[in-house]
């Protein structure tokens, strides 16, 4: 069993580059709260690396595009999954984006059921 982080973005340089622009020029447009939270503008933050390396919950982290490819489903992004049998929403579009802090996020995911 295993969690699975989706953002709400594409893999690759130029779409990096295109959320990197986003985020530093209308960061309140930018459509991945699940990004913002772990990741500054150019690397992944300290806290956040700390916690999920230092945990003992399997976690997977993909772009929306590699999720669709690897998996064929399609949900509402950003969102994590817990994978058993079949995939299933630990915490919705909707929820992460009423997240605020990264303490908040990893008491989230600390409280998750795996």
């Amino acid at each position: 069993m295993k969690l699975i982080f989706v953002y709400n973005a594409d893999s690759g340089l130029i779409n990096t580059l295109i959320d990197i622009g986003h985020k530093a020029i209308s960061p309140t447009t930018y459509e991945c709260n699940l990004c913002d939270l772990t990741f500054g503008l150019f690397k992944e933050h300290k806290k956040w690396k700390k916690f999920r390396e230092e945990s003992n919950t399997e976690m997977e982290f993909l772009h929306r595009d590699e999720f669709e490819q690897k998996y064929g489903k399609k949900f509402d992004y950003p969102v994590i999954l817990k994978q058993e049998d079949e995939l299933s929403i630990m915490i919705s579009q909707a929820e992460l984006n009423q997240i605020q802090t990264l303490d908040e996020l990893i008491s989230k995911v600390e409280g998750l059921k795996v």
